[in-house]
């Protein structure tokens, strides 16, 4: 991985990762902290994310590094998050939403979404929404979603987001919520057109991680047989990393980037209807205006 200070010192900038406890997430969390950045890591595991708190910490000793605790399963827990994020901090200046999860069988959340969507999609999508008052306090924002080549598998069906109605298979709802993250960012990138926050998405590489083994199905078998070929965690993350503080990408808005390049995405993620229109099935079943962007800039929304 670059070492620190060759993609640039983010001192005094105040970070929040989400899935930062292992993997990708806990990687850029320790290059962000390393390179003097103020690092809030957000898991659902108290002990695992203390744990990993505490890695971060003894790489970064000078750093400032907090804990917050969220299942983004959970509509209700993303908005309790905001609303503590919103009380204690004055900005934030950057959003690296990083959480994922695949699940060989079909489960669904407390909300009642498919958990691969309620996680992958919605857990990006109110998250933001609810940090956006924060972000745009910042003088210069950014919004960087983790998405993956396997939007290539992605097919989306406004008449069957969560795979009500055809049989469910995990890679394929996988694949569609990785679509789904570059069609929110570019459709963010295109409400956020004026102010100074930017939004991009990426592609982390094929990583050597935890990931695919939420449950004990052939994804966690399929994983497991091909580790050995997988890239490191630390190599993983250094697009992530690249995205939330290297200077070349100041003012780049929109876009979708792999190996720290920008990269064109398969032609269904540049549909800018399909994106205007999964933000407003979105934002309905968050229960937020899907005009409401003005309010929750200005800090004037809930």
């Amino acid at each position: 991985m670059t070492t620190p200070g060759q993609i640039g010192d983010i001192r005094g900038r105040t970070v929040l990762v989400t899935g930062a406890s292992s993997g990708i997430g806990l990687s850029a969390c320790e290059a962000l902290a390393q390179r003097g950045a103020r690092v809030i890591m957000v898991g659902r595991n108290a002990e695992k994310t203390e744990a990993a708190a505490g890695t971060v910490r003894a790489g970064a000793p000078d750093a400032t590094v907090e804990v917050e605790l969220c299942d983004l399963s959970s509509l209700e827990a993303i908005r309790d998050l905001g609303r503590r994020l919103r009380e204690r901090l004055d900005h934030l200046d950057v959003l690296l939403n990083n959480a994922g999860a695949m699940h060989s069988t079909r489960k669904t959340s407390v909300d009642g979404f498919e958990m691969t969507y309620a996680v992958n999609h919605l857990g990006y999508f109110l998250p933001t929404l609810e940090l956006l008052p924060l972000l745009r306090a910042a003088p210069a924002a950014r919004i960087v979603n983790v998405s993956s080549d396997a939007h290539r598998a992605g097919t989306i069906d406004f008449d069957d987001l969560q795979m009500d109605r055809r049989g469910y298979s995990g890679w394929p709802a996988y694949g569609t919520s990785k679509l789904m993250n570059i069609l929110f960012t570019r459709e963010l990138a295109r409400r956020l057109e004026g102010t100074a926050i930017t939004a991009n998405s990426l592609h982390p590489g094929v990583v050597r991680t935890g990931f695919g083994r939420n449950d004990q199905g052939w994804l966690n078998t399929v994983w497991a047989m091909m580790s050995v070929f997988l890239i490191s965690p630390e190599s993983g993350a250094e697009t992530s990393v690249f995205l939330c503080a290297d200077p070349a990408v100041d003012g780049v808005t929109g876009r979708y980037f792999a190996k720290c390049r920008e990269k064109t995405p398969r032609r269904k993620a540049m549909r800018d209807a399909d994106a205007k229109r999964l933000w407003e099935v979105s934002a309905a079943q968050v229960g937020v205006s899907a005009e409401g962007l003005p309010g929750l800039l200005d800090g004037t929304a809930g």
